[in-house]
């Protein structure tokens, strides 16, 4: 009887790898999930019920699984350890194989990082994504860069796992190289720069008017309502009725 192969796997199961590994696969995917955390590799395979996910306990075991060419998606953190990750793939693919990497990794890295893997014949992509936990389970908006003849080979399954607004995903190929995670960059750049001005809203109305965490969340809820309507103004609105415990 053949062995199951899967059409994608992860590395890293971390919060936002597990809950991206289960998003795809509720969308008919399936999965492969590894990490060196075997507890980690557990708790997959706890939550993953019927779906149609392996959870790997070597790295071995992880790609053979695989159909070719393989797609491997990295979601570990940026820095060394994508690089450690990357060493110990190569030994165990093949010409024409797919690396993805998902993580916050600075462009210039990610571009170093592909010249050096398009000499092996391994395809690599930088992948920006963004919506935390709740957007890895439930709908990433994903900013994609690399060869467009890799992206095109993942697309169906991006699309599937990505946000939707109006029936269309929230993903889109956005060039070649290092295109994806520059603009994950600048996305970041803009992030922080509107949390800074919250929190400095923040301070103005706690410290210099003295409103109790219920009257800023309702002025925060009456902000999102209007023309300040964010995601970052909702979740501000949130955090103020929650009880620590």
């Amino acid at each position: 009887m053949a062995k199951q192969k899967y059409e994608i796997g992860m590395v890293g199961l971390g919060v936002m790898g597990r809950n991206l590994v289960l998003n795809i696969a509720d969308h008919g995917y399936s999965v492969s999930g590894y990490d060196k955390d075997l507890a980690k590799v557990q708790e997959l395979q706890t939550e993953a019920g019927s779906r149609l996910i392996n959870a790997a306990q070597s790295m071995e075991d992880f790609i053979s699984v695989l159909s070719t060419p393989r797609i491997v998606m990295l979601l570990v953190p940026a820095g060394k350890v994508v690089d450690t990750v990357i060493h110990e793939l190569i030994p165990l693919l093949e010409s024409g194989d797919l690396i993805i990497d998902a993580g916050n990794s600075h462009f210039k890295d990610t571009d170093v990082r592909a010249k050096a893997l398009a000499e092996k014949g391994i395809l690599y992509m930088g992948v920006g994504v963004s919506g935390g936990e709740d957007g890895a389970r439930h709908g990433l908006s994903m900013m994609p860069g690399g060869p467009k003849e890799a992206y095109e080979r993942v697309r169906p399954i991006l699309e599937a796992a990505a946000a939707h607004v109006q029936g269309e995903p929230c993903v889109t190929y956005l060039g070649p190289g290092s295109a994806g995670h520059y603009v994950k960059m600048v996305h970041n750049g803009i992030e922080y720069g509107l949390m800074q001005v919250i929190a400095e809203s923040y301070n103005l109305m706690k410290r210099g008017l003295g409103l109790s965490d219920e009257a800023l969340s309702d002025i925060y809820s009456r902000w999102n309502a209007a023309e300040l309507n964010a995601y970052l103004i909702e979740i501000t609105a949130h955090i103020f009725r929650k009880v620590d415990q």
